[in-house]
């Protein structure tokens, strides 16, 4: 079995977790997320905890008993606190806006670039070089991040682009004569 999946899940005040033959919900203050089960893992609620068990010793069941533990954990640390991930604009004239379910980029191309937010997702602009996006759902944020940074990465020569706030981006030397 998966060394982290012997730890239990341990639920906060104000989260529910009820388990159904083929799904798991979590319910919490922010919101409530489902996670398709998968039958090699068996979970057992009580006393405030999520344990969970493999069903039967194979190779696939070990493994999904980390990775379901993981999954849950991200699903109670979202209903009960959220998840945001930062971005910055580094380049003149780089700039975006949130209005209401998009978010509106001036990107030095000759268009401005729209993204529609999905549900579940909101961005907010506390300057105008910088992006939050929050939501509950981990890997969702994490998505529209990354699809936001696609659309301008930092380039290695003067480091302009869209990067998250933790990013180090290396400069590259020009050519030298």
């Amino acid at each position: 079995m998966s060394r982290i999946a012997k730890y239990p899940v341990k639920l906060p005040a104000g989260v529910e977790a009820n388990v159904a033959m083929d799904a798991i919900t979590v319910k919490g203050p922010l919101g409530t997320l489902q996670q398709p089960l998968d039958g090699s893992v068996k979970l057992v609620v009580n006393n405030g905890e999520i344990s969970f068990e493999v069903a039967d010793e194979t190779r696939h069941a070990k493994a999904m008993s980390g990775t379901l533990r993981a999954l849950v954990n991200n699903m109670v640390t979202g209903v009960s606190k959220g998840f945001e991930k930062k971005l910055s604009l580094v380049g003149v004239g780089y700039k975006a806006a949130a209005q209401g379910k998009s978010l509106n980029l001036a990107l030095g191309f000759s268009h401005p670039v729209d993204y529609a937010l999905p549900e579940g997702i909101k961005a907010e602009t506390p300057t105008p070089t910088e992006i939050i996006i929050k939501g509950i759902d981990r890997q969702r944020v994490g998505q529209v991040a990354a699809e936001v940074r696609a659309y301008r990465p930092p380039e290695p020569y003067k480091g302009k682009g869209v990067r998250y706030v933790d990013e180090v981006v290396i400069i590259k030397e020009t050519k030298k004569k």
